[in-house]
C-alpha cells in the first residue's frame, strides 16, 4: 500500500522491500505475509486481512488504520492556534 514511502523510511533508516520489489503486485494475501516471514520482515500495511493473517502466523505488522491517520492528522492540527473545529 505504501510504496510511495520507501525513500521516506530509507531516509530514516529502514531496509525497504515493496511488493513492487519482490514481484508480489497482485500476489494473493497469504504470498504476501509468507514473503515477510521467510524474508524476516516486518509487514506494513492498510489492509486488515494482511494484519489478521500476520498476526495468526505471528510475523510482525504495523496495520495503518484509517482511525490511526486521522488522530496523526487531529494531533498537527490540535499543535497550531489558528486551526479552528467544530
Amino acid at each position: 500500500m505504501y510504496t510511495g514511502l520507501k525513500e521516506y523510511l530509507q531516509a530514516l533508516g529502514w531496509e525497504v522491500a515493496t511488493v513492487h520489489d519482490a514481484n508480489l503486485v497482485g500476489a494473493s494475501d497469504r504470498k504476501i505475509v509468507d514473503y515477510a516471514e521467510k524474508n524476516g520482515l516486518i509487514l506494513v500495511t492498510q489492509d486488515e486481512k494482511h494484519a489478521d493473517l500476520a498476526s495468526l502466523r505471528h510475523v510482525p505488522c504495523v496495520l495503518i488504520s484509517k482511525i490511526m491517520l486521522t488522530k496523526i492528522i487531529d494531533a498537527e492540527l490540535r499543535k497550531s492556534p489558528s486551526f479552528m473545529h467544530s
